[in-house]
């Protein structure tokens, strides 16, 4: 860590690397080698400032994009999986459907409904962003 600079722009360095290579096979140890920080006070100061894990980060930046792939492309699921970094399509459904409500097949079928028009993608982002924004932190489904 370069000593004088405050963290945040320390934590900005390892937020922009999940933004631009989250498909790539990167974790947290990678983000905190960004950051130039050790991988327990990364995590730690991450959280603080983001409000959001880095994981949970990374994943969320997955998913957004995947979102993304299935609205706009004929992919299969697998394949959608693979190109936001993701090895696991088991995995992948389940955070799909943990974020969105809904598996990636439903949420294609959805969107392939819908008629397209041109609407920038600001407003698209902003109308397809997750209502559950984190990760294993919904509330727990009562149990009978």
């Amino acid at each position: 860590m370069i000593v004088g600079l405050p963290i945040e722009r320390h934590l900005l360095r390892a937020r922009d690397l999940a933004d631009h290579r989250y498909d790539e096979p990167i974790g947290v140890a990678d983000m905190a080698a960004a950051a130039g920080l050790s991988q327990a006070h990364f995590s730690r100061a991450f959280r603080e400032t983001f409000g959001i894990s880095p994981h949970g980060y990374l994943l969320t930046r997955r998913l957004e994009r995947a979102a993304t792939l299935l609205r706009n492309t004929d992919h299969d699921v697998a394949r959608v999986c693979a190109e936001v970094g993701l090895t696991s399509v088991g995995s992948f459904t389940t955070s799909f459907k943990r974020m969105y409500g809904q598996t990636p097949t439903q949420y294609r079928a959805e969107f392939a409904q819908t008629p397209r028009f041109a609407i920038p993608g600001c407003v698209v982002r902003r109308e397809a962003r997750p209502q559950l924004r984190t990760f294993r932190e919904d509330p727990a489904t009562p149990t009978s």
